[in-house]
């Protein structure tokens, strides 16, 4: 693999390279990146495997190479500690919480080189505090900003463009995109070559950030940041203040109208919303609102740089609202609720052309790796989604001995999903192969309802410590379920990726169903509706290819090492009783496959 990332770093072009478990594809493309000379800029998926990357695995291979070379990890600004918002945060809040974590912030930041919130331990990532103390694209006020010179984020870009290795994460990078497209500067210093890993995110990614989006949070943000503005440069116009307590109000009735979610966010289409005369009276009235208030910032801008920065702001924010009455044919127009309030989504149908744009716009050579391209052995799904031109696609297989280390049981009567009884079956199902792994697995499902029927079942029947997505924050569920030695985790998408458990911990998987995306989902509605107006079958162009990714994801998460072994039960019947069930399979590693609980049974004595 590093052979092939060094052929295409030196002579240009684009590599897709499928990299098993256990190959090691960070070494293998780290490697030839660093020994090429070139500037280079790695993303990955989340911020935690960009730190790691940058912290652990960086430094261990620069030491092997004894080469030179300066590396920068850069995140998205929401990332940094903005001193500006620090300090205005702390005169105007009043939450007794709220103020004990502002002033233990103001005591880090005092000590801090990075200002990356992610060194502060003390106050949680997800506390609302951390929403005050730093800024977004909106409210940031640039070089007008009283603290620009000692920025964290300007700090961290600077450093990024003198390094010859960035370290970036999938939601940066298409920051970066985004901003291009609506014509701003970019955030992404220029670069010979692009590496791309767990690049499976990437089309998913692309279509939140190629897309536009305006929250119930948002606008609530700018209502109280004019008032603050008005307050404190235009005391003498107190209408301002009146046309933002008249946006406030007409949110509170939007979102009345809309309906707020549960505990589970919903999404709906905004064709089928927007028949309902209620919402978009409702709408209609948010627009006016928007309107009124964007003429008069518009009016009043250069009385003060917070009011042009709200003015630019509001400008911003009308023009996404007003695609909700344009409705473009391009897009997907979409609205999300949940019980902090509502966002409006515009989201492109496909993102191939705006992602071959963005490549062509380098002069690059490009790498996308993951364990997960492929399907039955196919990379076309991945390359159309991204519409790579030509590239260059090797696969490596893992070293690990699936057939000595692993074996793949497929229950059998085991009912189709949709069946009343399924769940009740797959309880009954699971109870022997728990017994046999003496707890010790993951149990996955692709939905939140479905692993709290079973969680009931396992609260009261199961003497495995048992550790329930959503009970704790993820990490601390997972560093439990690694030191009790024999517990049961039951988690949902987020835990079908990204988690690495080694050793006997964690000796079995157990998969509910196929991943399929939810149906009822308007961006996937929309997208097989093109697809079926292009003559494709949407089903097997799209739905079971994505869904077999997923699943390979979900497997991948029993062998994590050379010494590991286990047991993959998967307990959808549609595996062996549809036609499309040998595509699933034959993505899987070639692992022995029983439908017999002796077999598990047996496997778990030796």
């Amino acid at each position: 693999m590093s052979e092939a990332v060094a052929r295409v770093l030196g002579d240009g072009g684009v590599l897709v390279a499928e990299a098993g478990t256990g190959v090691g594809k960070t070494f293998a493309y780290l490697v030839p990146a660093l020994l090429s000379g070139l500037k280079i800029i790695v993303s990955t998926g989340t911020r935690h495997l960009q730190d790691q990357l940058f912290h652990r695995d960086l430094p261990r291979v620069k030491s092997c190479l004894k080469t030179s070379f300066n590396a920068a990890l850069l995140k998205g600004r929401a990332n940094y500690l903005c001193l500006h918002r620090l300090y205005k945060a702390e005169g105007e809040t009043r939450n007794r919480e709220q103020l004990s974590q502002l002033q233990t912030i103001k005591a880090w930041a005092g000590i801090t080189r990075s200002g990356d919130i992610a060194e502060l331990g003390d106050v949680p990532e997800d506390a609302p505090v951390w929403r005050r103390a730093t800024s977004t694209a909106e409210n940031c006020l640039g070089q007008e900003c009283p603290e620009f010179n000692k920025c964290f984020l300007v700090k961290a870009r600077r450093q990024a463009q003198q390094a010859d290795v960035v370290v970036i994460n999938h939601h940066l990078f298409f920051a970066d995109m985004a901003l291009k497209e609506e014509g701003f500067g970019e955030v992404l210093p220029a670069a010979d070559a692009f590496i791309l890993d767990e690049a499976h995110q990437l089309p998913e990614t692309a279509s939140r950030f190629f897309g536009q989006m305006l929250s119930h949070r948002q606008l609530g943000e700018l209502a109280g940041d004019v008032t603050a503005a008005q307050l404190k440069e235009a005391a003498d116009t107190p209408q301002l203040r009146a046309l933002a307590d008249a946006l406030e109000q007409q949110l509170r009735e939007f979102n009345l109208v809309l309906g707020r979610g549960g505990a589970a966010e919903e999404r709906s289409a905004w064709y089928q919303l927007s028949r309902n005369p209620r919402v978009t009276d409702a709408f209609n009235e948010l627009l006016r609102r928007m309107e009124s208030l964007s003429g008069a910032l518009q009016e009043m801008e250069e009385r003060g740089d917070e009011l042009e920065q709200c003015a630019d702001r509001c400008g911003m924010f009308l023009r996404r609202l007003q695609l909700f009455r344009e409705t473009p044919d391009d897009l997907v127009l979409w609205v999300e609720t949940s019980r902090s309030g509502f966002s409006l989504h515009a989201t492109p149908q496909e993102i191939s052309g705006l992602f071959q744009q963005y490549m062509q716009s380098f002069n690059a050579a490009w790498v996308f790796t993951s364990a997960t391209l492929s399907v039955a052995g196919s990379f076309e799904h991945f390359v159309l989604q991204l519409g790579l031109e030509n590239p260059l696609i090797e696969a490596f297989d893992s070293p690990y001995d699936f057939q000595k280390q692993a074996l793949l049981y497929l229950p059998p009567g085991m009912p189709e999903p949709n069946e009343p009884d399924f769940l009740d079956r797959f309880i009954s199902m699971i109870r022997p192969v728990l017994a046999a792994s003496k707890g010790r697995a993951f149990i996955l499902f692709t939905s939140y309802r479905s692993l709290q029927y079973v969680a009931q079942y396992l609260r009261n029947n199961s003497e495995h410590p048992l550790f329930v997505q959503g009970d704790a924050p993820r990490s601390q569920l997972l560093d439990r379920f690694r030191e009790s030695g024999s517990g049961v985790l039951l988690g949902t998408s987020s835990f079908w990726e990204g988690v690495d458990i080694k050793g006997e911990a964690l000796s079995c998987v157990i998969i509910e169903k196929l991943p399929f995306a939810a149906p009822n989902d308007p961006v996937l509605q929309a997208r097989l509706e093109l697809l079926r107006k292009q003559g494709f079958n949407p089903f097997m162009h799209y739905q079971v290819p994505q869904a077999a990714i997923a699943l390979k994801q979900g497997v991948g998460r029993l062998l994590r090492d050379p010494a590991d072994s286990g047991v993959v039960v998967i307990a959808d019947a549609r595996l062996r009783t549809k036609p499309y069930g040998a595509v699933f399979l034959e993505s899987l590693p070639p692992m022995p496959v029983t439908h017999d609980i002796v077999d598990v049974k047996n496997f778990f004595k030796i």
